[in-house]
């Protein structure tokens, strides 16, 4: 149930706030260093930005834990409305580099409303599962959750923002096994990927589909069902062609390169390549801060955002990065720890959609930069460069602090 009291600093998880403090002082450190050759007013310098950005990530933050939680639970779907409202906004004003992902609201810089919208949709879905406090007995009781995700995350896509729009898609799965979602259910969501991932390779189609078949069989569903199941899979995969198509050529380019890096070197394949050579270059202890030649001669794009992680490898060595890494493994588990340990359903399921994004984000930005999957363009949650995500990643950290305190009945 949820309460209406106010709590006390000492019940705070401090364990998470030291996380998140440790992890964006670290991440001032890398950007200090990629700051000491740049040039330009303040915002043009990644570290000054940074720093400049953390006065309202932090006040937003510290606001969120006056918001009383029945507040956030009552106008849920209100900040889910506002997010798909911003998130289509950019199309109404001219495009950045091709794109629509930010919307100019007249400062000196503009703001990306797609990191906002993610958290606004977990709230959203949190509530609409505890409010129907679903049992997950029909697999039809999970559609509309699906489509509520499925709406910000169609409008994100189209931007288009791959990346963002994967991370705002992932909760779902977690949250609805959270509430009790069959496995089975859950399978159904992610088949049709499965469908259009092996539909490029016959055997592997065959293989998939043989696999499908056993799986629906062993479900024992209705039969009408089953087979309205399969051959919906089924199609979905002789269609990939044409979703392949649709997309833009620098995305298509992206996953070409992460199947065959040495097809284009001096083009699509030269983030991946820069970044593993940083690296690679800086060893177990790195080469030092400030010493990094993959950062400074500026061979390493995008070096302050989306590969901060290589600067952190090349100049402050592999210990740096298992260090980061398992800093961000212990503030997943609190949070995740703390969804166990929550007394309301709502609170339980937005914190396991918050680790999730969390979690995403690490993934991806961690294993593109090392040339695991394509390229995404995702930041590292408190260490990349970034002002809008900077500041909803605050929000998010407020958020769970809020909805961490535990009241007694």
């Amino acid at each position: 149930m949820i309460k209406n009291r106010p709590y006390e600093i000492k019940e705070l998880p401090n364990q998470i706030i030291l996380a998140v403090f440790f992890l964006t002082f670290f991440g001032l450190i890398v950007l200090k260093s990629i700051s000491q050759h740049h040039s330009g007013g303040l915002l043009q310098n990644p570290f000054s930005k940074q720093v400049l950005f953390m006065i309202p990530a932090i006040l937003g933050a510290i606001s969120v834990l006056f918001i009383p939680r029945f507040t956030i639970h009552k106008y849920a779907y209100a900040l889910y409305s506002i997010g798909i409202l911003i998130v289509l906004l950019p199309f109404l004003g001219g495009s950045h580099a091709g794109t629509y992902r930010w919307l100019n609201i007249g400062l000196p810089f503009a703001i990306q409303p797609s990191e906002f919208a993610k958290i606004f949709t977990t709230i959203a879905l949190a509530r609409y599962l505890s409010d129907h406090n679903l049992q997950m007995k029909q697999f039809s009781s999970i559609i509309i959750p699906f489509i509520m995700v499925l709406i910000p995350t169609a409008i994100v896509l189209k931007q288009p923002d791959l990346g963002t729009a994967i991370v705002m898609l992932i909760p779902i799965l977690p949250m609805l096994y959270w509430a009790g979602a069959k496995p089975f259910y859950l399978f159904l969501l992610l088949a049709p990927l499965f469908s259009m991932l092996t539909a490029f390779h016959n055997i592997a189609f065959t293989m998939w589909a043989i696999i499908l078949g056993i799986i629906i069989f062993i479900a024992q569903p209705k039969r009408l069902i089953a087979l309205g199941l399969f051959f919906v899979n089924i199609f979905l995969g002789l269609f990939s062609p044409v979703l392949w198509n649709s997309l833009s050529n620098y995305q298509q380019g992206r996953v070409l390169t992460f199947l065959n890096p040495e097809k284009d070197p001096l083009g699509a394949a030269y983030q991946i390549i820069q970044s593993k050579t940083a690296i690679g270059s800086g060893g177990l202890f790195g080469k030092g801060w400030g010493d990094g030649t993959q950062t400074h001669l500026k061979f390493l794009p995008v070096q302050e955002s989306d590969f901060i992680l290589s600067v952190m490898g090349e100049e402050l060595g592999f210990i740096s990065i298992s260090m980061v890494l398992l800093v961000f493994g212990y503030l997943i588990a609190q949070i995740m720890k703390q969804s166990y340990l929550s007394k309301d359903r709502f609170s339980s399921l937005a914190l396991i959609g918050f680790a999730t994004i969390l979690m995403s984000h690490v993934f991806v930005n961690t294993a593109m930069t090392v040339g695991l999957i394509p390229v995404k363009g995702l930041p590292l949650p408190f260490i990349s460069a970034g002002g809008s995500f900077l500041i909803s990643s605050y929000l998010m950290v407020g958020l769970i602090l809020k909805l961490s305190v535990n009241y007694s009945d």
